[in-house]
């Protein structure tokens, strides 16, 4: 007699698949009701594992916090994306353009994923993890764009007219995106109306003002010290 067949089995999820579920239902909930209110059980539950997942896969609820918020600024921005544009063809001008246009995709589509409102609750709360979330996050994408700005500028990316470049430039394109919805929708709703036109004039405003920070800050770059030191002083 012929044995029916068995049905295939599912393969079984590895530790990486594992991590990442619990990754993404810890990202879920930390969105909806913030860390303080959210426990391992609560995590655990919903993504299906045991409750000693999160110590065997993260080492703590604090670390897997930390890689939350990693993941949450990667949703912003992923390194990889930065990096491709950042060092990629084309002139600085237009390289930096592309990231700005990147970091306005969302304002622009209307997408919120949950790392947006979890990076929300953090910068009105912030917890332990931001050390963690400033190294492994933030950091890296912040050498890149000082390299970029410093080359639109005309000047060393550790010249200080770049730091305050990306407050006036990079930093409101930012705000914009983590800005609640409500409030572009109630306050602003201009926004709301015509999100490709805020992002042509977004970008248009802080290119602008890159140009004229350079022809402040490159010419006084490109002069000879001894031109620099040697200007004529003004008789009392």
């Amino acid at each position: 007699m012929t044995r029916p067949a068995r049905p295939a089995r599912a393969p079984r999820a590895d530790g990486s698949d594992t991590r990442r579920r619990i990754l993404e239902v810890a990202g879920t909930i930390y969105a909806e009701q913030g860390v303080a209110r959210t426990t391992s059980k609560d995590i655990c539950a919903r993504a299906g594992v045991n409750l000693a997942a999160v110590n065997y896969h993260f080492g703590s609820k604090d670390a897997l916090y930390g890689a939350v918020l990693v993941e949450a600024h990667s949703q912003l921005v992923a390194l990889e994306d930065l990096q491709r544009i950042a060092i990629g063809p084309g002139s600085p001008r237009a390289r930096l353009e592309r990231v700005l246009r990147l970091l306005l995709d969302r304002v622009a589509t209307g997408r919120q994923p949950w790392g947006l409102k979890v990076l929300v609750h953090e910068m009105l709360a912030p917890s332990a993890q931001v050390p963690v979330l400033i190294r492994r996050a933030v950091k890296p994408k912040a050498r890149l764009l000082f390299a970029l700005v410093g080359e639109v500028l005309g000047v060393p990316q550790d010249h200080p007219a770049v730091q305050r470049a990306m407050l006036s430039a990079v930093l409101p394109c930012v705000v914009l995106l983590v800005a609640p919805r409500a409030l572009r929708r109630d306050v602003l709703p201009a926004l709301a109306a015509a999100p490709e036109d805020v992002v042509g004039d977004l970008v248009a405003f802080a290119m602008a003002g890159l140009s004229a920070l350079r022809r402040r800050h490159a010419p006084a770059m490109r002069a000879p010290v001894s031109d620099r030191a040697a200007r004529p002083r003004r008789r009392p």
